[in-house]
């Protein structure tokens, strides 16, 4: 539970300060400094490494103890104060979370007003390239940990007066900055609506990142696939708010979250935009070929070599039986030992520090490749076509989505053991039922597959050229529906 903190602000300093320094008590970290304008008695009370403190000294403190005559509240912040961005309050807490988000509070002696002075003192390590999601061609720059900054790097992209940044706050201990963003002449009201609701119905203690946000606010919990887009891409983030959708900043996070999201989009990269159509259509074709391959390869490889050999040509079941001779084991135990051992060794691969992390992953899937074949656990073909799924699982560069398929690929290979290429069509068409009836804030997550607009298909598994790119995504439902006359 929140803590109870007074509303009113008496005007002897002294009793507010007694009261402010019991709210922080064994909190060496909160500065507490007591001065004089004249014979009127002053405090500025901030966090040491969240306030400027330079500022304080420099542009309030110095001023005000050098001030010719005492001034009231009013005098003090029309003649005194050298700073740009404050605010009057009449609530003590409103101040007290004012210096807990790294603001300073100044009282003064005789007055039930206060000041706070926006002072935040930015600890970032700096505007960097993202690590998740790198493109050939494109910006270099990646979202940061501080929320004004992400603000500001989207900001740059939409120098528009409709584009609106909306204050929250989440987690009644955490208190943690959050926003809003949308452009209001072209986004969804309604998804828009949804976003406010559901925001506001978190009822949690801490948030300590998105990913938080994300899992409180998402359709259904339950499902394999990621509702809610991702992205530590400040360009990526702009794209999506010019058509229509709402995005997410959360302060001490990287990464912002887009609403609604549909597969089609997860499996779409910037380079898609920034290359010419016919780059970008080769590669998507590429990218959804990759899925296949991923899904089905293993059962498709289980199903044929235990109940439908005699689809495959004469020579090749015989190259087949040839390398299997000596393993122990049924297709699908192969199958499922390498599948488990990739999975082991790719989630070792991303706790490694950097540094040696693609050494091991090259070497630990030699080693492991060419001691299990020695070993006859495994045949050298089977080792071949875990190798071909991995790679093609990894051309869709969301990490969830690749999980969810991973998941998907082991239930695919159970079904196809029990009852061959029929359990892959069950897999599949069960698959399919599910992502129709999935939806993201109130969009079908299969659109602009799902409701089959024939103008959306323009961007889906080819991309047009970018002067067919006249309306924005018809299943987005914007208010201002067209981007290019």
């Amino acid at each position: 539970m929140q803590e109870d903190i007074r509303d009113e602000i008496n005007i002897s300093i002294d009793n507010n300060l007694e009261y402010i320094r019991g709210l922080f008590e064994n909190s060496s970290d909160v500065v507490f400094r007591e001065f004089k304008m004249g014979d009127k008695k002053i405090s500025v009370i901030y966090i040491d490494g969240m306030t400027e403190k330079e500022l304080i000294d420099d542009f309030v403190i110095k001023n005000l103890m050098f001030a010719e005559k005492s001034l009231d509240i009013d005098g003090i912040i029309e003649n005194v104060m050298a700073l740009s961005d404050l605010r009057k309050i009449k609530k003590l807490k409103e101040g007290v979370d004012g210096v807990l988000a790294g603001e300073a509070l100044m009282l003064f002696d005789g007055e039930d007003t206060a000041c706070v002075l926006a002072l935040r003192a930015w600890a970032n390590k700096g505007v960097g390239e993202p690590s998740g999601e790198t493109v050939i061609r494109g910006s270099r720059e990646g979202l940061t940990e501080v929320i004004r900054f992400n603000t500001a790097l989207i900001r740059r992209r939409i120098r528009d007066t409709r584009f609106k940044i909306v204050a929250k706050t989440v987690g009644s201990r955490s208190k943690t900055d959050c926003a809003v963003l949308y452009i209001k002449d072209i986004v969804n009201q309604d998804v828009l609506q949804k976003v406010y609701e559901r925001i506001g119905g978190i009822d949690i203690d801490a948030v300590l990142d998105s990913g938080y946000i994300e899992q409180l606010i998402e359709d259904d919990k339950w499902s394999l696939f990621p509702q809610i887009q991702a992205t530590e891409r400040p360009d990526v983030v702009a794209a999506a708010l010019y058509e229509g959708r709402v995005a997410i900043l959360v302060d001490n996070s990287p990464f912002a979250l887009i609403v609604p999201t549909t597969l089609p989009m997860l499996f779409q990269s910037p380079d898609d935009y920034y290359q010419r159509w016919i780059y970008s259509s080769c590669v998507r074709v590429l990218r959804f070929f990759s899925i296949v391959i991923s899904l089905t390869m293993p059962a498709m490889y289980v199903a044929i070599t235990s109940f439908h050999t005699s689809i495959i040509p004469t020579k090749l079941a015989y190259s087949i039986a040839a390398s299997r001779e000596g393993v122990p084991f049924p297709a699908f135990i192969e199958a499922f030992i390498m599948e488990l051992s990739m999975a082991l060794l790719m989630e070792a691969i991303v706790r490694f520090p950097k540094a040696i992390g693609a050494t091991i992953g090259i070497v630990g899937g030699l080693i492991i490749g060419q001691a299990a074949v020695s070993a006859g656990i495994v045949s050298p073909i089977m080792v071949i076509i875990v190798a071909l799924t991995t790679i093609s699982s990894f051309v869709t560069s969301n990490y969830e989505v690749t999980f969810a398929f991973r998941i998907i690929r082991v239930i695919t290979l159970i079904a196809a053991s029990i009852v061959g290429l029929y359990g892959i069509t069950i897999t599949m068409i069960i698959l399919l039922i599910y992502l129709v009836k999935l939806e993201s804030f109130g969009v079908s997550y299969l659109s602009p597959v799902a409701n089959t607009n024939k103008r959306d298909f323009k961007d889906l598994f080819f991309k047009y050229p970018i002067q067919y790119f006249k309306d924005r995504p018809k299943f987005m439902d914007t208010e201002d529906k067209v981007r290019q006359k």
